[in-house]
C-alpha cells in the first residue's frame, strides 16, 4: 500500500491500525469473517474502474466483455453452490437484496409476515425505522417465552389471520434451526410467496450442515460475507417461474433482475462481483465443508463452557454459528459486557434478547459467533480458553488488572493463529 501511504497518510494510518486491530483481537462478532488473499485481491482490483449497467451480454455501456466473464462466473458458481435455478449477484448489501426481492413481487402496503427484530429478526424484516417497515405492512412472529424458539403453530395462526402476501423466514440473532419445509406449507395454505433471508447461515447451508431453504423458497437472499466468507455484498437466488403469475411477460427470475436493475440499483460493483466469484469457488472446495463443521463445533464448545460457567444462553444453546448470552444474571448489561470484553481484546456486540426489558443501546445480552476465529484455525481447545476468558472478564468487568491480564493472553493466542495477511 505504498501509494496510499505516500498520498494520504491519514487514511493509510487508519487502515493499518484497523489491520493491526484485526490481527490482535479475538473476533466473535457473528456477522464477521476473514476473507482469503484471493478474495481481497479481487475486491481491490482495477475492475472498480468499470461501469456495467445491465447484465452479462446485455449492457448499456461498451467494453464489458471481460466484466461479463467475471459476473457470469459468479452467477454459475452461485447456482451450482446452492443448486438454484437463478442467481442475481449484483446486490450491494443484504438490505438492498431484500429491498429488490420485495419490489419484485409486492406493491407498497402489501402485508409481510416476518420475524420480530427484538426476537432475532433483521432491520429489513419490518422495523418501523427501516424502509421495510415504512413501505410494507409487517406482521411479526417471535419466539415462545418458555422455549425461546419459533413456534410454527403461532406462525400458521398469524398467517391464517392476516393473509400475508409474503412469508419471510430468516434472522440476524436466532441460534436454532428453522423449519423451511413447514414455512412453505403454511405459505401454500394461505396463498403467499415464501422468501428466506439466509444471510447468517449461507456458508453452513452451502456445506449442507443447516436446513436448506432453496428447494422450498420462491426467493432466497443472502449476504456473501458472514459464514460464506466472501466480500461484503449480497445476492438473490430464486425459482425461474412465478407460481402465482405464470403468464406474466416476465417470469420470477426476470422480475428479480429488473427489481435490482433498474429497479433499485444502477451500476454494479464489478470488483466485488469478481470477489464473490472467487469466494463461491472457495466454497465449492471440499475443504469448505470441513471449515463449516469446525464452525459448528467451535460454537458448541463456546456455548457449553459458558453454560458451565453459569451464563444463561437464549434457547439453552445453539444449532448454528451464533449464540445469545443473557448477561444480566451476572449483574451487568450488554453494553458493559461489550466494553469490558473489548478492553480485554475480545470483540463481540451487545444484543437484545427475546422479551428484553432494556433498550437496544444497552440491552440484556451479547451475541457471539465462531466463523472468524475458526478461519484463523482455532479449534476446541482454543474455544474452551476463550470461554474461560469471557467468564473471567464478565465477572470482573471493571477490574483493570483482570482485563489487562486477559488482554496479554489474548495477544499470545492471536500471534499463534495469525491472519493470512
Amino acid at each position: 500500500m505504498e501509494h496510499l501511504k505516500k498520498f494520504d497518510s491519514e487514511v493509510y494510518d487508519a487502515v493499518m491500525k484497523e489491520l493491526d486491530r484485526q490481527r490482535n483481537v479475538i473476533e466473535l462478532v457473528a456477522s464477521e469473517n476473514i476473507v482469503s488473499k484471493a478474495v481481497l485481491e479481487a475486491t481491490g482490483s482495477w475492475l472498480t474502474n468499470k461501469y456495467s449497467e445491465g447484465f452479462p451480454n446485455k449492457r448499456y455501456y461498451g467494453g464489458n466483455q471481460f466484466i461479463d466473464i467475471t459476473e457470469q462466473l459468479a452467477i454459475d458458481r452461485a447456482k451450482k453452490l446452492f443448486n438454484a435455478e437463478h442467481a442475481n449477484v449484483q446486490s450491494h448489501s443484504g438490505s438492498s437484496a431484500n429491498l429488490a426481492a420485495y419490489l419484485a413481487i409486492l406493491q407498497p402496503g402489501d402485508t409481510i409476515l416476518g420475524m420480530d427484530l427484538a426476537h432475532g429478526g433483521h432491520l429489513t424484516h419490518g422495523s418501523p425505522v427501516n424502509f421495510s417497515g415504512r413501505l410494507f405492512k409487517f406482521v411479526s412472529y417471535g419466539v415462545e417465552k418458555e422455549s425461546e424458539r419459533v413456534s410454527m403453530d403461532v406462525v400458521r395462526e398469524l398467517a391464517l389471520h392476516h393473509k400475508p402476501k409474503l412469508i419471510l423466514a430468516g434472522f440476524s440473532a436466532y441460534p436454532r434451526h428453522l423449519d423451511f419445509k413447514e414455512f412453505r406449507h403454511i405459505a401454500d395454505e394461505v396463498g403467499a410467496y415464501f422468501m428466506v433471508d439466509m444471510a447468517h447461515v449461507a456458508g453452513l447451508i452451502a456445506a449442507k450442515l443447516y436446513p436448506d431453504p432453496v428447494p422450498y423458497a420462491d426467493i432466497v437472499t443472502t449476504t456473501t460475507h458472514k459464514t460464506l466468507r466472501g466480500p461484503r455484498g449480497a445476492m438473490i437466488l430464486s425459482k425461474t417461474l412465478d407460481r402465482f403469475h405464470p403468464d406474466d411477460k416476465k417470469n420470477l427470475a426476470q422480475k428479480i433482475d429488473f427489481a435490482v436493475f433498474p429497479g433499485s440499483q444502477g451500476g454494479p460493483l464489478d470488483h466485488v462481483i469478481a470477489a464473490k466469484a472467487v469466494a463461491f469457488k472457495e466454497a465449492l472446495e471440499p475443504s469448505f465443508v470441513g471449515y463449516q463443521r469446525q464452525v459448528l463445533k467451535n460454537a458448541q464448545i463456546l456455548a457449553n463452557v459458558l453454560s458451565e460457567n453459569g451464563f444463561r444462553l437464549v434457547s439453552g444453546g445453539t444449532d448454528n454459528h451464533l449464540m445469545l448470552v443473557d448477561v444480566t444474571p451476572k449483574g451487568i448489561t450488554g453494553k458493559v459486557a461489550e466494553h469490558a470484553l473489548d478492553e480485554a481484546g475480545i470483540c463481540c456486540n451487545k444484543n437484545m434478547i427475546p422479551f428484553d426489558s432494556r433498550a437496544p443501546f444497552d440491552p440484556s445480552g451479547i451475541r457471539l459467533g465462531s466463523p472468524a476465529v475458526t478461519t484463523r484455525g482455532m479449534k476446541e481447545q482454543e474455544m474452551e480458553q476463550i470461554a474461560q476468558w469471557i467468564s473471567l472478564v464478565l465477572k470482573n468487568p471493571s477490574d483493570k488488572h483482570v482485563l489487562e491480564g486477559v488482554r496479554k493472553e489474548v495477544l499470545d493466542l492471536c500471534r499463534r493463529f495469525p491472519l493470512p495477511y
